[in-house]
């Protein structure tokens, strides 16, 4: 999975103001990897869908000096392939007023180490995982925002002007036009009509395998909405996505949405709550999930979801992170792997 590119031209409602903000110094917080970190791939595979979930909301590296160098945002896959999995989670960007404690949250608690870009005087953070770009950070003020920090997830596709078309054309919005970043391929953010952002990656060299599972990266995404059905309805016609209806919860109005025979995320109805409003959740697979969840507390977070039980053995929990950010995190064993499963 390769670095993702800050788009800067969102709406000022939700992140105009992306990349305004200083280029970062994180020496206090990161280690540089020591091979290069946009040379790997990284492969991972969706696990199934959880069961239906709730909202709400360490020790640092060593201290190595990070470089800063000019934006050149590398392809997912180097060398290029011909493999496309329209609707795959293949990247995801934090757009955060709080970059610093961002930076110092993730890297604590994932060991990810960061790398700092730098494009016409703005500032983004590459996060690595063992030398593999995993996610991006997009500093952003908190003027004109309701969400100080906000995780947007991008999606696989191969056509993306088609895509935005029928996105707006089943009531969407376009919030960042595509554009062509080199070597990377066109991308662009969208929201549903429920107001609930979506980033989209037509890759010029091709998209991350579903071969092998990865700890530290994407595994899943939920989108809980108003209406599940009309959002299920909406993605199926926009990502092409095949819907089934979940037959492991007691409630039916959730759905799986797959693509290439491989589920790949979730749409259930919102929780009860004032203050609850439509929303996406990423989830990272980590490899003990206790003593992740261990390091939350010291590092300025808070646990949402405490850890529980789902499909095939899985351990999931919710966590905020220190800048107002929500994550979902999930530990499996093989067996829960839908390519081990009968």
């Amino acid at each position: 999975m390769g670095a993702g590119a800050p788009p800067t031209d969102l709406p000022e409602d939700s992140s105009r103001d992306v990349g305004n903000t200083p280029l970062l110094d994180l020496r206090p917080y990161c280690t540089v990897p020591s091979a290069d970190p946009l040379a790997n791939e990284t492969k991972m595979k969706p696990i199934l869908r959880f069961a239906p979930l709730s909202i709400a909301a360490a020790l640092l590296a060593a201290v190595i000096p990070v470089s800063v160098h000019a934006a050149k945002f590398p392809p997912l896959n180097a060398p290029a392939t011909a493999e496309h999995i329209p609707g795959k989670l293949v990247w995801a960007d934090l757009f955060t007023a709080d970059p610093d404690g961002a930076t110092k949250f993730y890297c604590g608690l994932f060991d990810w180490t960061a790398a700092s870009l730098e494009q016409k005087g703005k500032g983004y953070v590459v996060f690595s995982d063992g030398g593999t770009p995993v996610a991006g950070l997009s500093p952003r003020t908190v003027k004109g925002s309701n969400h100080p920090s906000r995780w947007i997830g991008y999606f696989a596709v191969t056509d993306i002007a088609a895509t935005l078309a029928a996105a707006t054309k089943d009531g969407g919005t376009v919030r960042a036009p595509s554009r062509n970043f080199p070597d990377r391929g066109y991308q662009a953010i969208f929201s549903d009509p429920d107001g609930i952002p979506i980033g989209l990656l037509q890759s010029t060299s091709g998209d991350t395998p579903d071969n092998q599972t990865k700890t530290g990266a994407w595994n899943w995404f939920e989108f809980y909405a108003k209406n599940p059905k009309a959002a299920t309805d909406f993605y199926h016609n926009v990502l092409g996505y095949d819907v089934a209806n979940e037959t492991k919860s007691d409630r039916k109005s959730d759905f799986v949405l797959s693509s290439a025979g491989l589920a790949r995320g979730g749409v259930a109805p919102l929780p009860e709550g004032d203050d609850v409003k439509p929303s996406w959740l990423g989830v990272i697979r980590v490899a003990n999930l206790d003593k992740t969840l261990e390091k939350v507390p010291s590092l300025g977070g808070e646990v949402l979801l405490a850890p529980h039980s789902v499909e095939f053995g899985s351990r999931f929990a919710i966590i905020l992170d220190s800048t107002g950010g929500t994550l979902g995190l999930v530990e499996y064993i093989d067996t829960a792997n839908p390519a081990n499963s009968p």
